[in-house]
């Protein structure tokens, strides 16, 4: 009995792990900044979903030393999709913030470097995650006293959640999306019968000014 339910527990271990190794490898991400340029990266978040990121600057390679030179410092503005600030840092080597998202829509996170001379290449690590990967999983555990698998069947739920969560949410964006369409198209209509109007217009105004002109000079 023991060996058939671990049989049958193999495949949901095995989706388990695949779903782990997602929610851990999706996030860091390694960036390269010209000084004097600026780089936005944007994660669509929907409302009430916790978004969180890290950030650091790497050391340049082949650097002897680990200290990072003066001219390795960046700049990062956090904001939502409405254009309020949830983050600012100036000239720093690391940081992070985390928020939870009141606003639907792409959030905007704008890395620049300030202008040196010579040019210098910044190399920076950057994990931003939000809905399920953004939870802290070990802190979840620690508090609940739960082992691995119930930790792991804690994580598969919460990431069913999020995904039928986000199902309803691409449907609503679909729905806005379709009613936009259908407000464009008839717009589109409206606009083309009055430029159909105005041109008739113009061209009955044309035919009325060439006729006066005609009988005014005897030709008709």
């Amino acid at each position: 009995m023991a060996a058939r339910v671990s049989g049958s527990l193999r495949p949901l271990l095995l989706l388990l792990l695949l779903l782990a190794g997602t929610l851990s490898a999706a996030g860091a991400l390694r960036f390269d900044l010209q000084s004097g340029h600026t780089k936005c990266i944007s994660d669509d978040i929907k409302v009430g979903a916790m978004a969180v990121g890290k950030y650091h600057i790497v050391a340049p390679e082949g650097s002897p030393s680990p200290q990072l030179p003066d001219s390795h410092r960046i700049s990062l503005r956090v904001t939502s999709p409405y254009g309020n600030s949830l983050h600012y840092a100036e000239n720093v080597q690391s940081g992070n913030f985390a928020f939870t998202a009141s606003e639907a829509g792409d959030y905007l996170a704008c890395f620049w470097a300030p202008d040196h001379r010579p040019p210098a290449t910044i190399g920076f690590d950057f994990d931003w995650r939000s809905g399920v990967s953004a939870r802290d999983w070990s802190t979840v555990a620690k508090k609940g006293q739960i082992d691995m698998m119930e930790l792991e069947l804690k994580k598969l739920e919460d990431t069913i959640k999020a995904i039928h969560e986000e199902i309803f949410y691409l449907r609503e964006r679909e729905e806005e999306m379709q009613e936009l369409n259908r407000r464009t198209n008839s717009r589109m209509a409206w606009f083309s019968f009055l430029s159909l109007g105005i041109c008739l217009s113009v061209a009955g105004l044309q035919l009325w000014h060439l006729k006066n002109f005609f009988e005014r000079k005897k030709l008709l």
